[in-house]
């Protein structure tokens, strides 16, 4: 049952990333927080899942608002992956 919960929070979270980056209006330091709350929480999803993880951005060389929004969804994609990896071991 947990798993289920913490399975609904990931894909609650990963739909309000989505409209945030398919809402025209929203500007970049919107999106960019939006993925850093999706990545504290799939984060949190995963250390409770017992995972270890690791949350942390490397924005050398991000300079621009765009560049460090990549940044941020990449390692967001990374945690998904790592997450569907987890989860998909545990549904064994």
């Amino acid at each position: 049952m947990k798993t289920l919960t913490k399975a609904a929070l990931t894909v609650l979270t990963a739909t309000a990333m989505t409209s945030a980056f398919a809402s025209s209006d929203d500007n970049y330091s919107d999106r960019i927080q939006s993925t850093k709350a999706g990545i504290e929480a799939l984060s949190n999803t995963l250390e409770n899942m017992g995972a270890t993880v690791d949350a942390s951005v490397d924005l050398n060389g991000a300079y621009t608002p765009s560049q460090k929004e990549a940044v941020y969804a990449e390692k967001y994609s990374n945690l998904q992956d790592q997450f569907d990896a987890l989860h998909a071991q545990s549904a064994e």
